[in-house]
């Protein structure tokens, strides 16, 4: 389903109109892009707040309703208040629909608990990203990518050209060489627990010893 986002014309300008409109409940926000000019307008901050816990709502298409007139747009970027939950301002960027774009996708890691490294070799998994940036037409714009660690043993390691995207859909990094194949996801060691490697190491020490 398509998160829909209503907004309203903005004519008063400056930092005294933004907070004024914040102290009304309302965001300051501009679209732009597509060879258009840029439109300045205003969200409820509650009806965005509703929005902020669905993931979609980072890298999926938005519909945004400004003025009667709806039009598909992308989020480009978000300002947080810097101790409130409160946004204080967002970016929103039309599309042309035959061109990709580049947007940051959310991995779901799936099966960590049947993975051999965890659940029989005593390890923990390790998160190195949370998201990937793509490339890809905005149809194809995934909503996420499975990450599946049901074969990952202690000290693997998932690498970005592990991941598998579906068709049209690539990762931007991958495009700028091989260097940036970065790591996804590990399991290594618990913190304070020694390999069984070591473990049958020491207990052959001691009984040298003995």
């Amino acid at each position: 389903m398509t998160i829909e986002l209503n907004a309203v014309l903005r004519d008063d300008m400056g930092k005294g109109a933004s907070r004024r409109l914040r102290h009304a409940g309302k965001i300051p926000a501009i679209v732009y892009g597509a060879g258009k000019d840029p439109v300045a307008m205003t969200l409820e901050q509650k009806d965005v707040q509703y929005v902020l816990s669905d993931e979609a709502f980072y890298s999926q298409i938005l519909s945004l309703n400004v003025g009667g007139k709806k039009q598909d747009v992308l989020l480009r970027d978000l300002q947080h208040h810097p101790y409130k939950q409160d946004i204080m301002h967002i970016d929103f960027m039309r599309f042309d629909a035959t061109h990709v774009v580049h947007v940051h996708v959310p991995l779901h890691f799936m099966n960590e608990e049947v993975a051999p490294g965890v659940k029989t070799e005593g390890g923990a998994v390790n998160h190195v990203i949370m998201e990937v940036e793509v490339e890809c037409l905005p149809k194809d714009i995934p909503t996420f990518i499975e990450v599946d660690l049901s074969q990952m043993h202690l000290n693997d390691i998932l690498h970005l050209s592990d991941l598998k995207l579906p068709a049209g859909v690539e990762v931007l990094a991958l495009k700028q060489g091989e260097e940036h194949d970065t790591a996804v996801v590990s399991i290594h060691v618990r913190r304070g627990a020694a390999s069984t490697e070591e473990t049958g190491e020491a207990e052959a020490e001691g009984g040298a010893e003995g």
